[in-house]
């Protein structure tokens, strides 16, 4: 009778693994499905990167590209948001831009997801949530809130060292960095031809200017800055001057010449055109925050972060009210429009103009998800 009965128990007990393990894996598999983006009516075409470099086709390194052209020829702008899936501002912001832009002269392409299968996993150790979300007139919006690095079930093993393609010797684990893989190699690992395929979208879609959407940890030295390469030093000089005057405080950063494999180094190297990168401060991407939540990803509040500011350890100012996602997602929209305004000004023949943008006053006044766009 008592073998029959831990019978029952052990076989109860494998039961309960096996739901919990059923469980565990329904939620890993929800993390690989894409929230939707619903584009503003004056969507011109939708494209896949493997439009651009064919072998991404059917891999986790393939992902949208939304392009909005208008009826008179200008400049060509590429935005790209996602790069780190961990540095959600860049992300929001080529999302609210998506869904709201309309482009009367010029054109504009936007890479919300860079790092697809970033998005598809999460940091480990960290206890990072999986989504954060927003209310809307329709109700609520989820986003993901992803990884800093590829996916390694995408690509796996990771060399002990990685010389990226620029040269540079880098950790192992960061051949999966999508931002120091520039300019890819054709045939590389999956990061690398994203990176690859990026740079043949700025090639042959003959991008004048591209603005790499990022965040950093409030402790890091390069916060909400503009890090600009020589050809854009002119173009970033005059935007942050227009931002002093608009109330938002950047700080200038030069591109490092011997730091390579970053977008603000190799698309101007390789492409020749004009590249920079936003930086916002994000208290859910340092080291010095607390516990990591949904709430801190969206309002920006830590103790910690409100007592480093105090004791004069960090870069940015951080009072109680913390750095919510809506004015950093307000400060890219207004570093956005300097650039563009700055760009008019330096080559007139470049003008871009584009109407229905999100103010960057009224994120930041009323939050992010008045800009968003209920489901089809």
């Amino acid at each position: 009778m008592k073998n029959i009965k831990n019978k029952f128990i052990s076989s109860l007990l494998v039961l309960f693994i096996l739901v919990i393990c059923f469980l565990s894996a329904l939620k890993f598999l929800s993390m690989q499905k894409k929230e939707a983006v619903f584009p503003s009516e004056d969507l011109t075409s939708k494209k896949m990167l493997s439009a651009y470099l064919q072998s991404l086709k059917n891999t986790w390194g393939d992902t949208e590209i939304y392009i909005y052209e208008g009826q008179e020829k200008g400049g060509n702008l590429l935005i790209t948001g996602g790069a780190h899936p961990n540095e959600p501002a860049g992300f929001i912001t080529s999302v609210l831009l998506v869904e709201n832009i309309q482009v009367t002269k010029g054109k504009i392409i936007i890479v919300p997801r860079a790092n697809n299968s970033g998005f598809t996993h999460s940091d480990p150790q960290e206890g990072n949530p999986q989504r954060f979300s927003f209310e809307t007139s329709t109700g609520r919006r989820q986003f993901r809130y992803g990884s800093r690095l590829t996916n390694p079930v995408h690509q796996w093993p990771d060399p002990t060292l990685y010389i990226n393609p620029a040269g540079q010797k880098l950790s192992g684990t960061e051949s999966r960095n999508l931002n120091r893989c520039y300019p890819g190699r054709k045939n590389g690992r999956l990061t690398e031809k994203v990176a690859y395929g990026i740079m043949e979208l700025i090639k042959k879609e003959k991008i004048d200017l591209a603005i790499d959407l990022h965040e950093s940890a409030p402790e890091y030295p390069v916060i909400n800055a503009i890090v600009f390469h020589e050809n854009s030093e002119e173009l970033a000089a005059l935007a942050l001057m227009d931002l002093q005057l608009e109330g938002f405080e950047f700080s200038l950063e030069f591109s490092p010449k011997n730091l390579r494999g970053l977008s603000h180094r190799e698309w101007g190297d390789h492409a020749h055109i004009m590249p920079i990168l936003l930086e916002s401060a994000n208290a859910s991407h340092g080291r010095l925050k607390g516990k990591t939540s949904p709430a801190l990803i969206v309002e920006g509040k830590d103790k910690n972060y409100a007592k480093a500011a105090k004791l004069g350890r960090l870069f940015v100012p951080y009072g109680e009210e913390g750095v919510p996602l809506k004015l950093r997602v307000a400060r890219h929209l207004a570093a956005v429009k300097s650039i563009l305004s700055s760009l008019e000004e330096l080559h007139p023949e470049k003008r871009i103009e584009i109407k229905n943008m999100p103010s960057s006053s009224k994120v930041r006044n009323t939050g992010i998800g008045p800009f968003l766009n209920p489901p089809n």
